[in-house]
């Protein structure tokens, strides 16, 4: 009999700490903490992406098509360990896109080294494009974390080729590196966590600089570049959307 009314209160407590979750909370559909964990639904793909050199655990979860979220654990030492990132194909010749927006909204720790970033690549790899939207390192390229460069300063900063470029929506600093292909890195000056990109803009204004010609637009992706996040960060995606047409 006490065993069935310890049940009784058990039940109650617990009906009364779901009562109290956050409508906005959702349980995830997907999570992993495998090294490249991955799933796909409705045309968008989520991946753990843990590449790094001694990286340390994480784990991805998925709680709607706009709705995801990344826990790492990454220890203070140089290098990138991960990008988890979702992603969508946009699979069309830039000449063809009439649109190509995002809108993104996430809540991100204030220590660490890290940046939040879209990861562009056309359909065969050449080029990738890189919209760092906040940072832990500077605008100018310096700090603790940097963008990929052809040529850094003597104290170790990126430099920068074009500096306050108004494009996409946001002033931009403009990079420009090797990495087995040309990768061109926009950081923005002031860094932010909710916003809309207008991402065909970027991609004809660096088609304008002759950079590239007539591209095909593959993989648009939206994650997290995590260089060090001792003792476990949250990264929370709330509402990540990409419009292509």
């Amino acid at each position: 009999m006490a065993s069935v009314s310890k049940l009784k209160v058990f039940a109650a407590l617990s009906a009364a700490s779901v009562a109290l979750v956050p409508i906005s909370a959702k349980a995830p559909i997907w999570s992993s903490s495998a090294q490249y964990g991955s799933f796909s639904i409705d045309g968008y793909s989520w991946n753990n992406d843990v590449w790094g050199r001694g990286a340390g655990p994480q784990t991805i979860s998925v709680s709607a098509v706009n709705q995801w979220g990344v826990w790492s654990n990454q220890p203070d030492t140089g290098g990138i360990k991960s990008y988890p990132h979702e992603g969508f194909n946009v699979g069309k010749p830039l000449s063809s896109i009439n649109t190509l927006i995002s809108n993104f909204n996430q809540e991100v720790p204030t220590s660490g080294a890290w940046d939040v970033a879209y990861d562009i690549w056309d359909s065969s790899n050449q080029y990738e494009i890189m919209l760092w939207t906040n940072y832990t390192g500077n605008p100018d390229g310096g700090g603790n974390v940097k963008p990929i460069s052809y040529k850094y300063a003597s104290s170790g900063a990126a430099i920068p080729i074009y500096t306050n470029v108004d494009v996409g929506g946001a002033t931009w600093n403009v990079f420009q590196g090797e990495n087995h292909h040309k990768v061109i890195s926009f950081l923005r000056t002031s860094k932010t966590n909710s916003g809309t990109v207008d991402i065909k803009s970027v991609l004809q204004w660096i088609k304008s600089k002759g950079y590239f010609g007539e591209i095909n637009v593959g993989n648009v992706q939206y994650g997290v570049e995590i260089t060090s996040s001792p003792g476990g960060m949250n990264f929370n995606f709330n509402n990540w959307t990409l419009t292509s047409r």
